[in-house]
């Protein structure tokens, strides 16, 4: 029991530590800013690229400026333990999750596309297929004229009760062209028995080559807070991936860029 107990804290110091260190080198890279305290200000544009801006009014906006977590804090799950694996995220959205394992990879999606529009008080926008008949459910029918956020969280719990990864991409257009991409686009896959799904929460182009770069968030299972993911595949860019058809390996799941849909 002491070792293992030992070794529980081993891991946790171990993974204390791999975050720390690679938030010092991408300071050392200039792309992280510990200081902000939203996507925008806290992750700086790669060298030679400017941020593509967004309307005010749109979700792409609204995604730009989500409040994150001081730097170094870990992704907590529903039960209020730590995700201690390493190379999988750099920064975590301040955005609470009930203590019920609910809130999972398309549901964070949803739940984002579901803040945006409540915000903006669109609230007959608000809806979201169920998996049982593929058919939507709107906020304004279960609000039944009563639109305070704590019925807008119950039905959002209610959406990730009887939605998933596979209904949510019934419900999402095929984007056709990757290099397309626009902020506010989902990754997807509805899998066997499991799929996964991450959203694009910022883009930067490079104003002479017109080279794009996008950066991902996501949730996972079991339910957990939302994360901004780290590039597997490039210490020197991380936490952006350059914009390329093909293959997008991002730290807990492999996609394609066929896999890219937008919400209509």
């Amino acid at each position: 029991m002491k070792y293992k107990t030992l070794l529980l804290f081993a891991i946790i110091v171990s993974a204390s530590w791999y975050t720390k260190s690679k938030t010092s080198e991408l300071q050392d890279l200039g792309i992280i800013n510990i200081s902000g305290s939203s996507i925008k200000t806290r992750f700086n544009i790669p060298e030679g690229f400017s941020r593509i801006l967004q309307d005010s009014s749109s979700f792409g906006y609204y995604l730009q400026k989500l409040p994150l977590k001081k730097q170094g804090n870990k992704v907590l799950y529903y039960d209020k333990t730590t995700k201690d694996k390493e190379n999988v995220y750099i920064s975590v959205v301040a955005m609470d999750i009930d203590p019920v394992d609910l809130q999972q990879c398309a549901d964070a999606v949803m739940r984002l596309r579901g803040e945006y529009l409540y915000k903006a008080k669109k609230y007959e926008q608000i809806h979201f297929n169920y998996i049982s008949d593929g058919k939507p459910r709107y906020f304004k029918a279960f609000a039944k004229g009563n639109y305070s956020y704590q019925n807008f969280r119950k039905y959002m719990r209610e959406v990730f009760s009887y939605a998933n990864t596979a209904s949510l991409l019934g419900e999402l257009t095929p984007v056709s062209n990757f290099k397309d991409m626009k902020v506010g686009d989902v990754l997807i896959q509805k899998g066997h028995p499991y799929g996964h799904a991450v959203i694009v929460v910022d883009m930067a182009e490079n104003t002479k080559t017109k080279q794009k770069m996008y950066m991902l968030a996501q949730s996972y299972m079991p339910a957990q807070e939302t994360q901004i993911l780290l590039n597997p595949n490039s210490t020197l860019s991380s936490p952006w991936y350059k914009l390329e058809e093909g293959v997008i390996q991002t730290p807990e799941w492999t996609f394609n860029s066929k896999d890219l849909r937008r919400f209509k």
